[in-house]
């Protein structure tokens, strides 16, 4: 029970015990005046009225004395506790029988909340940290940087101005967005998370991988992971820690091996757009006259080398995403007219499996701002991994429609299904799931360059499977119309995004 209510309950009872002992003194005096007694006239009025009045003169000064005690015990506690009446000594709360649980109960937060105005007023009387000299990061072989409430450089140790290759007086004191330059590879910045933990944390952590830091006049490029912890309203002004986790070598080893493989993919477009020439001029010098399997074969040769063309522009693109080189510019179009083309151009592999692509477009979708090139290779890649996938299904149905997030568009086979357990992963970089890699070709490549290119548009890219039934994978596009504001805010007719956001060409920190 509430301590305030059981205090009510008690302090009821009490009241209701003293009217019932007043009535029963009041009954006893008149049965004694008349059946012990025998007095009556003004004697007997006389005796009647004496214990009402006692009743009046003690039942206050009683009652009072009894529930006072309560006030009276949290009253010295506050005194004892007070700083111009620290002798009155501390109350005995074993003497308090009346409201003890809740006279207990307040003292002790009294108490509690004059040891935190006393540690409030130590903090505020202790002298600030010096963190030139007193910080222990200072040695900490890890470059690490201390921000306050508007981001800028508190503190920068020794490891981190080496690592930067500037001195204190160019990094401390500054903005950090004027110091350092920092390339994210999702649209989650820092900057972001910072913001989002001002608005609603009091603490929070968090991690990036894979940041590209660029050193400006340099020309010098690191590759690390960073570490972000927010303290909100520090009492040294310390509200945002960043450490730096480099990881240069590891990674231009992974992005010098991607760019070698790029470098060979590209000197394959070559013959590829030679083949694709020399089957395009058979198909128009045979046009009717080639039948059976003659017709078959040509049929394979050119969707063969359309599969060969998707591969290679994959690779390139990957390589682009990789350097943070992929721009794409993005258009007002119309979403039907670009959707039929590219599933137009995916019939003919869909044919060669015997597989029926299926087209809804729902009507009166609003125009969409995307990069056309870019979104024919989603569409591509979705529509190729669904043949891939169909099993023994000969039908995939592509619908798309408009949604609160701008235009929507599905992508569905009815084949083998994704695994429970390979979902998290699909759209990371080289990624095959084991049960299907030694049976059905592919890189591992076209769904994390689907996920890049979806984000750069400002979409929404997920996948919905069960095995055995198939797979939905679907994305999102913006409408033109919602970011119609940003483009009239450019100096251009179109709107340029890179594989990570927008492109800020008039600020050093780039997203």
């Amino acid at each position: 029970m509430d301590h305030i209510q059981r205090f009510t309950r008690q302090l009821r009872d009490y009241l209701l015990a003293l009217l019932v002992i007043n009535n029963l003194v009041i009954l006893l005096d008149w049965w004694i005046v008349e059946q012990v007694l025998h007095i009556t006239g003004y004697w007997a009025l006389a005796a009647l009225l004496l214990v009402p009045l006692l009743s009046v003169s003690l039942l206050p000064w009683i009652s009072t004395r009894y529930l006072v005690q309560p006030t009276k015990l949290i009253w010295q506690a506050i005194l004892h506790i007070a700083p111009d009446t620290a002798n009155t000594a501390a109350p005995d709360l074993q003497k308090s029988h009346f409201g003890k649980d809740l006279v207990t109960y307040l003292v002790g937060h009294i108490y509690q909340m004059a040891s935190i105005v006393e540690n409030i007023e130590k903090t505020a009387n202790k002298p600030k940290t010096d963190l030139t000299t007193d910080f222990v990061a200072s040695s900490l072989p890890l470059p690490l940087l201390v921000l306050d409430q508007q981001e800028t450089i508190l503190f920068a140790n020794k490891a981190m101005l080496n690592y930067i290759k500037k001195v204190k007086s160019d990094v401390v004191g500054k903005s950090l967005y004027s110091v350092i330059d920092m390339a994210f590879s999702s649209e989650h910045t820092f900057d972001d998370w910072l913001k989002a933990a001002k608005a609603d944390k009091v603490t929070d952590t968090r991690t990036w991988e894979r940041v590209r830091l660029n050193l400006g006049d340099s020309h010098i490029t690191r590759l690390l992971d960073l570490a972000a912890y927010y303290n909100k309203n520090n009492p040294e002004h310390f509200e945002t820690m960043l450490v730096f986790f480099d990881h240069t070598i590891q990674y231009s080893q992974d992005d010098q091996a991607m760019n070698y493989v790029a470098v060979a993919v590209h000197e394959l477009r070559t013959p590829i757009t030679l083949l694709r020439g020399y089957v395009e001029a058979f198909e128009e010098e045979l046009d009717g006259k080639a039948t059976g399997e003659l017709a078959d074969f040509m049929q394979k040769m050119r969707a063969a080398s359309q599969q060969l063309t998707a591969f290679v522009d994959n690779i390139l693109n990957v390589a682009r995403i990789e350097n943070d080189q992929l721009a794409l510019t993005l258009h007002e179009g119309q979403w039907p007219d670009i959707l039929q083309s590219a599933v137009g151009d995916m019939q003919l592999r869909a044919e060669v499996r015997g597989i029926k692509l299926e087209l809804q477009i729902d009507k009166d979708l609003p125009t969409v701002a995307a990069d056309r090139v870019s979104i024919y290779e989603v569409i591509s890649n979705l529509i190729d991994n669904a043949i891939k996938y169909s099993g023994t299904s000969k039908r995939i149905t592509i619908h798309s429609y408009a949604s609160k997030n701008g235009v929507e568009t599905t992508v569905q086979d009815f084949g083998v299904g994704i695994p429970i357990s390979a979902m998290p992963n699909l759209f990371e970089k080289f990624y095959r799931n084991h049960r299907s890699r030694n049976q059905i070709g592919g890189t591992g490549l076209g769904l994390y360059l689907s996920k890049a290119i979806i984000d750069a548009h400002g979409g929404h890219i997920w996948v919905h499977s069960k095995e055995g039934e198939g797979t939905t994978f679907g994305f999102s596009l913006p409408a033109y119309k919602d970011v119609a504001a940003t483009l009239r805010n450019q100096d251009n007719n179109d709107i340029v995004r890179g594989a990570h956001g927008w492109i800020k060409n008039h600020s050093m920190y780039r997203r």
